[in-house]
């Protein structure tokens, strides 16, 4: 008998009503009612919307981007609906990358803007600014710098601290005129959101890291300082702060010593108050492939593919103490454990790509069918402990290997993204029985 018998929407009802569930156990009570509905084999996801475009779409948690972050949809609706529209932007000014910021739940804002989801959009000509994700109202702005070019966010503690990352230096005429010297790789500015509070900015300097250095990443509080001779190496971010911030930068106070009448605002925007003048000391080095390696568990392990062709397409777990291999005996025997292979038959059909839903705990595989030169996708929905195959979910559209796709499985709610002939993308929507046809949907 089903979890969704054996405890009805009114019997949770009750018990709620007396105290029995607290917030957090009601919310996976209701994640649990929602996957026995999805996996009901009288349920079946439809497509309910579709919307083509010039420019590259993005979604993420429940809202979809169009046109460079100008337009937004929200996807949570039974169909799609417009959020809100930004004024159309000059090329000059363009939208370059976005993160979509998730106010906290453990603490109180100044503001009360702070306490809702925002937008953080880095434009072409140097700004920062903050919009709120409701209604796209503009919340904050700061100007970064005159000198050197921005171009990339990414957090560095997810929802609690970012950073923008310039171009790299590849010692062209323009990038000459950005204010970079020979020996400097790029830039980092670093904040922490709610609310937006300047770290600081960092020059990356190959005299410093070595010259080796092609490209720096800011994650958990390290930063991964990556080598052509495919060695990562990982340094406390916050041993550089202590040691070599030479000021704190408030945003909106002068800084009279930098020239700067005002950090954040035009024409100066922010000073570099970061100087690292020798490398600081190594926390830890692998040599791995595409420098790809990440780290976590309890104790610390790290998982990377060996720079070594004949390891290409395997991962290697780690323990971050003593580099030992995991499942590994004392005595060095290599433990294997058997489990069930979730495998493709090329000639028939292939695995695309995998897709977790984290609240559901279910995996969404691409299963990819070739019939009458012409490919069909199926989205199959695994249970994550055990691998058996729960619920085949059909799309209704083509599937072109020749393209990129992207897939997101958000609750109830599928979405395709898909680039199309002469560079034009579509987004497809599907939703749990929304009962619409295929013929209503095109927009």
């Amino acid at each position: 008998m089903s979890q969704l018998r054996r405890r009805n929407t009114p019997v949770c009802l009750d018990l709620r009503s007396r105290g029995i569930f607290d917030a957090g156990t009601l919310s996976r009570q209701n994640l649990k009612i929602l996957r026995d509905i999805i996996l009901q084999d009288s349920k079946d996801f439809s497509k309910v919307w579709t919307k083509s475009s010039k420019s590259t779409i993005s979604y993420e948690s429940g809202r979809i981007y169009f046109e460079n972050y100008q337009c937004c949809y929200s996807s949570l609706p039974s169909e799609p609906h417009l959020l809100y529209e930004l004024r159309k932007r000059p090329k000059a000014e363009k939208i370059e990358d976005a993160l979509l910021c998730q106010c906290p739940l453990d603490k109180r804002l100044p503001t009360p803007s702070d306490e809702k989801p925002s937008l953080l959009a880095l434009t072409a000509n140097n700004w920062l600014y903050r919009f709120s994700a409701e209604t796209g109202q503009e919340l904050q702005r700061v100007y970064l710098s005159p000198h050197h070019k921005f171009r990339y966010l990414g957090w560095d503690v997810s929802q609690e601290t970012f950073y923008v990352k310039s171009i790299q230096n590849k010692m062209t005429s323009t990038v000459r005129q950005a204010g970079f010297n020979q020996n400097t790789l790029m830039y980092l500015a670093v904040f922490n959101i709610f609310p937006l509070k300047l770290v600081g900015i960092l020059e990356i300097n190959k005299s410093v890291f070595g010259s080796t250095v092609i490209d720096v990443v800011l994650s958990q509080g390290v930063l991964a300082v990556s080598h052509s001779s495919k060695t990562v190496r990982l340094y406390s971010f916050e041993d550089i702060l202590n040691k070599y911030m030479t000021k704190t930068l408030v945003l909106g106070e002068q800084c009279h010593s930098e020239g700067v009448t005002a950090v954040g605002e035009a024409p100066f925007g922010i000073p570099v108050n970061i100087h690292i003048n020798e490398c600081p000391p190594v926390l830890f080095e692998v040599s791995c492939f595409d420098n790809g390696v990440q780290i976590g568990g309890h104790p610390w392990h790290y998982i990377f593919t060996p720079p070594h062709k004949k390891h290409q397409g395997s991962f290697h777990i780690c323990s971050v103490k003593d580099n030992t291999l995991v499942l590994v005996t004392s005595s060095g025997r290599i433990v294997k454990r058997r489990f069930h292979q979730l495998d493709d038959d090329p000639e028939q059909e292939t695995f695309r790509m995998v897709e977790y839903e984290d609240e559901l705990d279910l995996l969404a595989v691409v299963e990819v069918t070739h019939r009458e030169d012409e490919g069909h996708a199926h989205i199959r929905l695994h249970d994550n402990h055990t691998g058996a195959l729960l619920k085949s979910v059909p799309l209704v559209e083509s599937w072109d290997v020749t393209y990129s796709h992207e897939l997101f499985f958000d609750r109830d709610t599928i979405v395709h993204i898909e680039q199309t002939k002469n560079n034009n993308f579509c987004c497809h929507v599907y939703k749990i029985n929304c009962g619409k046809t295929d013929d209503t949907i095109n927009r």
